[in-house]
């Protein structure tokens, strides 16, 4: 991680831009990659930005929510490169990351349509905490270092490694193989392959976003359209056991505002693991026993 640096234009051709993030913060490089774009966008109707080198952006969603706020549609394609956490379909070891897909549609007046997943069948992140609340994960989910189905999390935080399973089969395996090529090759980064294994000790990421403003389009009533296909998914009869249809974006909007209203659950393991880190960086012990005491 590189303290205090921004995002680096180092290729301009109109419609699309390169941008090197030079191991600097994610949520500051991310940030500016996607000002530039949505700037050339609403200059261009579209614009490709190729995002390498930047330190992990975290949750891609968020990226796709800037772009629709400035009312403008946008997909992207991210590695994790060299850091490989999940099998190819048909493979037994690591070979690849969980590089995430996401894509938003914007909607005057309503949350925008926000689609964001990892490719792997679930994300690293809830396999630690279920490793952590000594808990199974879904069957499908993992894999053993010997290529056997397993529903242990501990696979892949006690040696022998094991690896996630894409989502899907083959469809989600193939997805993570593009989302891999676009955004690591396209951008000028790289890819995850044995010369670039286990060459850092961080979480890169590169990112292919491509930017649209939908007024670009001879499509004035596409808003419209949109909302109407919304609404005849919603009107589906429900399946047994089935409360309501969701579409995109909105089980994450649920599930932020009950946890704005209720508080972020946390495993004791996980707070520990929380302590440790903030005592090993240098926080006064005193406050740290603070906030312990809040925790609830």
């Amino acid at each position: 991680l590189k303290l205090n640096l921004h995002a680096q234009v180092v290729r301009d051709a109109g419609a699309v831009l390169t941008i090197e993030g030079g191991k600097g913060f994610g949520q500051v490089i991310a940030y500016e990659a996607m000002e530039r774009g949505i700037e050339r966008a609403r200059q261009l109707g579209i614009c490709a930005v190729g995002l390498r080198g930047a330190h992990h952006i975290g949750r891609i969603g968020h990226w796709a929510e800037q772009c629709a706020r400035a009312g403008l549609v946008s997909f992207h394609f991210v590695n994790v490169a060299g850091d490989p956490l999940v099998a190819p379909f048909g493979g037994t070891d690591r070979r690849i990351g969980t590089n995430p897909f996401c894509a938003a549609f914007p909607r005057s007046g309503k949350p925008p349509l926000v689609l964001d997943f990892a490719t792997s069948a679930v994300a690293f992140g809830k396999v630690r905490v279920a490793y952590n609340q000594g808990k199974q994960v879904p069957p499908g989910a993992l894999i053993d270092h010997d290529g056997h189905a397993t529903l242990d999390p501990a696979v892949m935080m006690e040696a022998p490694l094991g690896s996630l399973q894409p989502f899907g089969g083959y469809k989600g395996f193939g997805l993570a193989a593009m989302c891999e090529i676009f955004a690591g090759a396209l951008s000028g980064g790289y890819t995850t392959h044995a010369d670039t294994l286990g060459t850092n000790h961080a979480v890169i990421n590169c990112m292919l976003s491509v930017i649209l403003d939908p007024a670009a389009f001879d499509a004035p009533n596409a808003e419209a359209e949109a909302q109407a296909f919304v609404e005849w998914l919603k009107a589906s009869p429900l399946a047994a056991g089935s409360e309501n249809i969701l579409v995109p974006g909105e089980p994450e909007r649920a599930t932020r505002a009950e946890r704005e209203a209720h508080g972020v659950p946390v495993d004791p393991a996980t707070w520990q693991q929380i302590c440790a880190a903030a005592l090993a960086l240098g926080m006064p012990a005193q406050q740290l026993e603070h906030w312990s005491a809040a925790v609830q």
